[in-house]
């Protein structure tokens, strides 16, 4: 962690956010940031239990401070702070918790019994049943079926993409799921 500017020395914390809010010169933010950023460090620590990881987050909350500060009112930012890098290490740790194994597979069922040349057919016509289920869906459940299944991305990473709160997109993955599965019997039962 470097040191603050002395140059801000006289500047209280509430005097650098608004010369940050009203110049949008990240330098006020930058410094403000710095006076805290130990106190980040250890929050992050605590939660993260290594040293690197807690450096990268320093860092990554920095980034999330400049979309955040013009956007929320502070009162008392080192307050502010410890619960914005509290909410974000809490996020990274359920982010990297909730890395779901599941896959695909388990709306296409695969006959193994059957001869190689049999079993690639069968995988296409239920690859195919299920493409048509997909396109089924309501669009919200479609797009986080989409991006948590077959592009592979966690919850957060679909929230950002999407602009959906973390909630919903559990949820519409959890319903395009059920549906998902309910579409494919139906199909199935038709063949």
């Amino acid at each position: 962690m470097t040191k603050s500017n002395p140059k801000y020395a006289s500047l209280t914390d509430e005097n650098l956010l608004a010369n940050y809010r009203e110049n949008d010169d990240l330098v006020y933010l930058g410094e403000l940031y710095q006076r805290h950023s130990e106190m980040v460090y250890y929050v992050c620590l605590r939660y993260f239990q290594d040293s690197e990881n807690s450096k990268d987050a320093v860092m990554q909350i920095f980034e999330e401070l400049m979309r955040k500060v013009n956007k929320q009112e502070i009162n008392d930012f080192p307050r502010w702070l410890y619960v914005v890098a509290k909410n974000f290490c809490l996020m990274q740790l359920r982010s990297k918790k909730n890395i779901s194994t599941t896959s695909l597979d388990e709306f296409v069922k695969f006959p193994y019994d059957l001869h190689p040349s049999e079993n690639s057919e069968e995988k296409e016509e239920q690859l195919t049943a299920m493409e048509q289920c997909l396109d089924k869906l309501p669009e919200k459940q479609k797009a986080s079926i989409d991006l948590f299944f077959l592009q592979e991305k966690c919850y957060q990473d679909i929230s950002i993409q999407t602009g959906y709160s973390m909630k919903e997109v559990k949820s519409f993955i959890q319903n395009g799921k059920r549906n998902l599965k309910i579409c494919m019997e139906k199909q199935d039962e038709q063949r």
